[in-house]
């Protein structure tokens, strides 16, 4: 099975605070990997030092067999921050338009990918609106659609759907699941546990440690519970207990 993300001993500290503390973590191609953790726990410290937008203080992150940070690979990448980076003087039209031209994609497909992403977030109606008239739900949606252009072989995607109405948030991961039966791999981080039994394998991010990491059903049956939140709960009280 081919490794698209493979980080060993990867460690980050902030103000001579560990947060994360020698991660080891493998996604592979055709993979939906669900990281999952509470507030602070440092998902999105993960995503960021993989990606080299921070500075790793240990380890190695490969990403696409290549050691990170590398800039020639991120039009292979598509990536959603935590927070919406978008040009809300623009239209959300202007903002694909602009980040499409920035992937390297051609005039003739980005009307065509504009179309189609746009689809899936169901924003097709307002994509000649103004961003800054848009809500907080929308402009995620927004933010989607631009880290769904180009065909990347990677997604990376940080708390894709809040603000996401539950009809959406399916239509949504439908189309997830198209793109992982596409050889996608698809790494996401949410705090809704309903999403995290949708994926592959699920990795469970407790200060700074990787505490578990395995398929939905698999981590279900070994603590004994019948969804991943009981596990998450399961799983924070006996690390707090040893702590």
């Amino acid at each position: 099975m081919e490794c698209v993300v493979d980080l060993k001993q990867l460690k980050k500290e902030f103000d001579k605070r560990v947060v994360l503390q020698e991660i080891n973590l493998t996604l592979n191609k055709g993979e939906i990997l669900g990281l999952i953790g509470p507030s602070g726990a440092g998902k999105s410290t993960i995503i960021k030092t993989m990606l080299g937008m921070e500075k790793a203080d240990g380890g190695n992150a490969l990403v696409l067999a290549t050691k990170m940070p590398n800039r020639k690979i991120l039009s292979q990448i598509g990536y959603m921050a935590q927070s919406d980076a978008l040009y809300e003087v623009l239209s959300a039209r202007s903002n694909l338009e602009f980040f499409g031209k920035m992937k390297g994609i051609s005039k003739k497909n980005l009307d065509e990918e504009i179309t189609h992403v746009a689809q899936i977030v169901e924003l097709t109606d307002s994509l000649d609106r103004r961003v800054s008239g848009y809500s907080g739900g929308m402009k995620r949606r927004l933010s989607l659609a631009i880290a769904m252009l180009g065909n990347p072989k990677l997604l990376i995607l940080d708390e894709p759907t809040v603000g996401i109405d539950p009809a959406l948030r399916k239509k949504i991961w439908k189309e997830l699941k198209v793109l992982k039966n596409a050889g996608k791999s698809i790494l996401i981080t949410t705090h809704v546990m309903s999403e995290a039994e949708l994926t592959d394998r699920v990795a469970l991010l407790l200060h700074g440690n990787i505490i578990a990491d395995d398929r939905p059903k698999n981590l279900e049956n070994q603590y004994k519970v019948d969804s991943i939140e009981a596990v998450f709960l399961k799983a924070e009280a006996r690390e707090e207990q040893i702590k």
